[in-house]
This record gives structure tokens, sequence and C-alpha cells, in this order.
């Protein structure tokens, strides 16, 4: 079992690495990357130009513990993390995925985030 999990990450991580050379994050159009895990989630965007995160939302973060890693809680985040883009003027993003598949709570939080009024 713990091979199987590791080859998983493996090719997760090649994956990663594959989306990677292709999306980079400008100042007009950053980067918004996703990571999960079986207890939380994050979201990141990030200009790539400067190396800096513009903005952030995390499960591990005070007022937001009570948000879990499922669809419905991805939704919540991703329109959290919208209201906080449109806060600093940022209306288009990348879409990061991270190497995860495009479906669940990836795609919820990315839904979520176009209710808010983000376009990528």
């Amino acid at each position: 079992m713990f091979k199987k999990m590791l080859e998983k990450d493996r090719k997760r991580l090649k994956r990663k690495v594959h989306i990677r050379k292709t999306l980079s994050g400008t100042a007009e159009r950053p980067r918004m990357t996703i990571t999960r895990s079986n207890k939380n989630l994050s979201v990141q965007v990030i200009d790539d130009t400067v190396g800096k995160t513009c903005v952030s939302a995390s499960t591990l973060e005070k007022d937001l513990r009570t948000i879990k890693p499922t669809k419905e809680g991805a939704a919540q985040l991703g329109e959290l993390i919208g209201k906080r883009l449109l806060e600093k003027q940022i209306k288009t993003v990348v879409f990061d995925r991270n190497g995860y598949l495009y479906h669940g709570v990836v795609k919820a939080l990315a839904d979520g985030t176009r209710k808010a009024g983000i376009e990528f």
C-alpha cells in the first residue's frame, strides 16, 4: 500500500511539472494554485514575475477552520478567494490545478471562484 501511495504522488508531481512548464502568472493575470489534502485546502494567487503571493486563503486560518475539504467547503473557499481578489482589483487569473485531476474538490473551488466574478 505504501508503494502505491508513492507511485500516485510521483505521477501527480510529474503532471504538475508538465503543467508548470507552460503556466506562469503576471501582475495583470496572476496564477491561482490549489493545494489539497485529506484535512485542509489552500489557495494562493501568485505573481510569478516577482515571486510574491498576492492573495491567499486556507482552511488553516482561524476564522475558516469550520470549512471542510469537501465540494461544498471548496466552493465556499473559492467564493472567499474571489472576494479577496476583487478587493485587490484582480479580475482574471490563470488556474493551476497543481497536478490534481480537474473534478470534485478542485472543480468545485474553480466554480466557486467563477461565481464570485473571477475569469479564467
